[in-house]
């Protein structure tokens, strides 16, 4: 059949440009068909439902689109699109209304006028795909399953191919092989593999256990899975044999521009496993650090002694905090992972003793390089930072909505790239009606998005679903004792060597992975614990089951499945990954955490290493399979119809105790739950005020809301004789009246208001809770917690999914810790204190000394040091190009970049006015 024209470059103007894309512009598409409308099928939105996903749709660009984009500027239709509504709502929500939404936001409604059809084609006779004129979305309509799903992979090739094969290789460790040998390129595949080594028996078995295990949702996911891949495929076929395919497998050395030889290889069902891992790894798991939680443990104890070293870092590890902002706030509480009365089983390591495992062996060529000229195509610690904090949403009961209906804003918080990693798409056929994102390799459905009637959304939950084991070695450092025997461990190896390409300059080079892995999960250090030679290992519950979310997100786009809150929560019960789930409907609205928590053996506690001895296994663990017995759905947090939900990766409930450091009194999630709170208090809630509280949020800066006023309140007690420092203090002063926002003066202007404020603060944070905590911590313990919980995350620091220029900013800081220890020395009610008080020693007047004399510090230092520039066009000093959020590129286009706002990057607005 026909195929849509892909997106043409711009009129090529000089002839050095012309003969520069001569090989590009040989890309001939066919002619599409006629264009007609998609049908549309049952939506009771009635154009109150919208969503955005910037840069744009298209992720796909051919090499005469890439060349283009670097000599002229100019970039293939709707590749950058819905970036300037995206963008433009940081400096125009103050004036939004119902009404204007939608110059922020695409109409969601399901299907296309008949006016709005940009093209149409039918990869195959039981589907057609049609693309809107606005954005460019393909919205799949099939006659059969098998052909929406067919349409679905035809799509997601035209919109996401090479992004596909990319983190089909990060999944297999094997990204430089493919996409050559930069640093960035090795770091990124090393920290992944590291995390979940598989085989490709290992991926095939996932496979097929959905196929015995899935029961006819498994088979139904697997045909599903299959004619996905299928789709895929065919649009591989058409796309080189009609030389339309993207340019970077040119690039890359895949494809011979002139003679097209090479080959694109044909997608399987075991590279969907191979993506599931990476997204899983990314945004859908929790806990781990065990080892690291001891170092610090032992650290406090060496300093205080066992008993109050113990309570010194109970205090700073915050697992169950009395203050901390929750999701369910309606006085129910979910206890999961709580510190044991009686702790049995721990196997912490004698000092000194821990050594990371070696990953890297046989280095040659470029892979000894440390350093590359060529960046890569993702940055190196996109799995090692702290990234699965991301996300946020926003939801208020039709109780207290103008319309009586409820009214949510939600969407993942997944980093910026170019293309995006989740696509947007529709999905009609038997059994399939949904609209929304998914990430791009994996869209055999809708996994964020709307029904006919029904919308839903996730925020990562990362409640601790991974544990450390000690395993006790034996006979030599390859074995180990699995239940009184001595078993050998399995080797895992993998080998990347590469050449250098137009794409990447790095000299070839090879070099070879190894991971040891045993029952318990792969080996990630050595060590000693009460003088025997043990390997640390650690242990997910969803390792081995990368796939067997896809039930849940099969129900969630099955309009016979999901028609109310409680039908909603039986689908999210299916998904194993860690997430917050969020649903809203014209009636109700409901909150799900799901995940596999395993059951744990009595007395384990959860934060530390711990005996790999059946005592201390899961409970019902089977290492066959890697399952176990998990803890029932009634104990997961969840809630229906509250008066509103609020979270930003923050405490999902009261017992529910958190997987890892910063869950306390100061969180982003407060900057939510303030604003939602009063919303409800006023009553009429609308889709645009709660849009307006979510985006107020996004330009806030964290510290000067929640804890500048408490430093001020300090420094006030005495009047501020010196100059300089009275100087700071009127402008962090005016800075915190004015809402400690970081916004551009005008839309456009690329200068903050109160910009001297926000540098003052951005030098005087860190300052600051050096001076406030190493005097009563000493160097030692302080640098051990702060490997523990970063120090500060402002939107210049080098953090999240991208790196630098991330957007996503404030989840990990010490502002809890700052909080809490101010309010005690102010002499304020504090629940869930620390274990004394260090600002000053606990004293009013020489904590004010320190806060003044580090203040003063930071007002010194100036822009172009606080903000020293980098390699990726800013300049030193300059404050708002630091914040700024940039498109990371996953292939030849780049895109714009805008003003820093914390805000999801795939967002819905939705009130459902009506039900079938």
């Amino acid at each position: 059949m026909p195929l849509r024209t892909p997106r043409r470059i711009g009129t090529l103007r000089t002839a050095t440009v012309a003969a520069l894309l001569a090989v590009g512009a040989t890309l001939v598409a066919p002619v599409p068909m006629a264009a007609h409308a998609a049908d549309p099928t049952n939506d009771y939105c009635a154009s109150q439902c919208a969503d955005i996903l910037p840069p744009g749709e298209n992720g796909n660009a051919t090499l005469a689109d890439i060349l283009a984009n670097k000599v002229l500027g100019t970039r293939p239709a709707h590749t950058m699109d819905q970036l300037g509504p995206y963008s433009s709502l940081a400096s125009g929500y103050q004036n939004l209304t119902d009404a204007t939404i939608t110059n922020f936001f695409n109409n969601s409604s399901f299907g296309v006028p008949s006016n709005q059809v940009a093209s149409v084609e039918s990869p195959r006779s039981d589907v057609t795909i049609t693309r809107d004129k606005a954005t460019g979305v393909p919205h799949i309509q099939g006659s059969t399953r098998s052909g929406t799903e067919f349409g679905a992979g035809y799509a997601a090739g035209e919109d996401r191919l090479w992004l596909m094969d990319l983190f089909r290789h990060v999944g297999r460790g094997e990204l430089s092989s493919f996409a050559g040998g930069a640093a960035a390129n090795r770091g990124l595949e090393q920290e992944f593999w590291r995390q979940a080594p598989y085989t490709e028996a290992d991926l095939q078995s996932q496979v097929d256990w959905l196929s015995t295990q899935g029961g006819a949702r498994g088979q139904q996911a697997l045909a599903d899975a299959q004619a996905y891949v299928d789709g895929i495929n065919a649009y591989i076929t058409a796309s080189k044999n009609g030389r339309y395919f993207p340019g970077e497998y040119v690039l890359t050395g895949h494809v011979d521009a002139i003679t097209n030889a090479g080959t694109i290889q044909p997608f399987q069902l075991t590279d969907l496993i191979a993506l599931a891992s990476v997204i899983g790894a990314l945004f859908g798991t929790g806990g781990g650090g065990e080892v690291q939680s001891a170092l610090s443990l032992l650290s406090a104890q060496q300093k205080y002694g066992v008993d109050q070293g113990t309570k010194v870092w109970e205090a700073f590890r915050e697992r169950d905090d009395p203050e901390a902002v929750s999701t369910v706030h309606d006085g129910s509480s979910f206890p999961y992972a709580g510190k044991p009365a009686n702790p049995q089983g721990e196997a912490l390591p004698d000092p000194g003793s821990v050594v990371p495992e070696p990953l890297v062996y046989d280095a040659t060529g470029g892979a000894t390089q440390a350093a590359t000229k060529s960046q890569g195509v993702l940055p190196s610690n996109l799995f090692s930072t702290p990234r699965k904090g991301m996300s946020n949403a926003l939801l208020v009961s039709g109780a207290h909505t103008a319309s009586g209906h409820p009214v949510a804003v939600f969407g993942p918080q997944t980093g910026y790239f170019a293309p995006q990693l989740l696509m947007l798409q529709e999905l009609q056929g038997p059994g399939i009606s949904a609209r929304g994102a998914s990430f791009a390799g994996l869209g055999m459905y809708v996994e964020l998005g709307r029904g006919q009637d029904y919308a839903w959304s996730a925020t990562s939950a990362s409640q601790d679903v991974t544990d450390t084991y000690a395993v006790e070695l034996c006979q030599d450092s390859t074995h180990y004792l699995y239940h009184g025997s001595c078993v050998p461990m399995e080797k895992l190896e993998r080998t990347n060597s590469w050449k250098p390409t137009t794409a990447d300059s790095t000299p070839a080079g090879s070099y070879r992975m190894q991971v040891w892995r045993t029952a318990y999960g792969p080996v990630e250090y050595r060590a000693t614990v009460g003088g025997k030679a043990v390997a640390y290992t650690q242990l997910r519950s969803s390792y081995r089951h990368e796939a067997d979310s896809i039930l849940g997100f099969q129900e969630l786009n099955d309009p016979g499945f999901v028609h109310d809150a409680a039908s909603f929560q039986r689908a999210v019960q299916d998904i194993n990954y860690t997430f917050n789930w969020f649903y809203a409907d014209s009636r109700q609205t409901a909150y799900y955490n799901s995940g596999t928590n395993p059951v744990r053996a009595p007395g384990v506690d959860p934060s530390f290493p711990v005996w790999a001895q059946a005592a201390y296994d899961w409970r019902g663990w089977d290492p066959t399979y890697n399952t176990a017995d998990y803890t029932p759905s009634s104990q997961h947090p969840q809630s229906i119809d509250q008066d509103y939900y609020v979270s930003w990766n923050n405490k999902q409930a009261p017992g529910y105790t958190a997987a890892g450091f910063g869950d306390g009194s100061v969180h982003r999630g407060n900057l939510l739950d303030a604003r939602v709170k009063a919303l409800v208090q006023q009553g009429g809630v609308t889709r645009s005020a709660l849009v307006k509280a979510m985006e107020d949020a996004a330009v806030t800066d964290l510290r000067g809301e929640d804890v500048l006023p408490e430093l001020l309140q300090i420094i006030g007690t005495a009047p501020v004789t010196d100059p300089q420092e009275a100087t700071a203090v009127q402008q962090l002063t005016a800075w915190g009246q004015a809402g400690a926002k970081r916004r551009e003066t005008s839309a456009g202007s690329h200068t903050y208001a109160d910009a001297d404020a926000v540098r003052v603060m951005d030098a005087w944070w860190p300052l600051l809770i050096q001076g406030e905590f190493t005097p009563g911590l000493g160097s030692d313990l302080y640098t051990a917690l702060t490997a523990d919980l970063a120090v500060d995350e402002s939107p210049s620091a080098g953090h999240g999914p991208t790196g630098s220029h991330a957007g996503s900013s404030f989840q990990y800081g010490w502002w809890s810790y700052a909080d809490k220890d101010l309010r005690a020395v102010l002499g304020k009610q504090v629940q869930g204190p620390l274990a004394q008080e260090y600002c000053g020693g606990g004293q009013l007047s020489a904590c004010r000394d320190i806060l003044l004399s580090t203040l003063k510090q930071a007002a010194a230092v100036p822009a172009n040091t606080v903000y020293p520039g980098d390699d990726g066009g800013c300049s030193a000093g300059d404050q708002w190009c630091a914040d700024s959020i940039v498109q990371r590129p996953l292939g030849g286009v780049t895109d714009d970049r805008i003003s820093w706002q914390n805000r999801p990057t795939f967002q819905q607005v939705v009130e459902f006015p009506a039900h079938r």
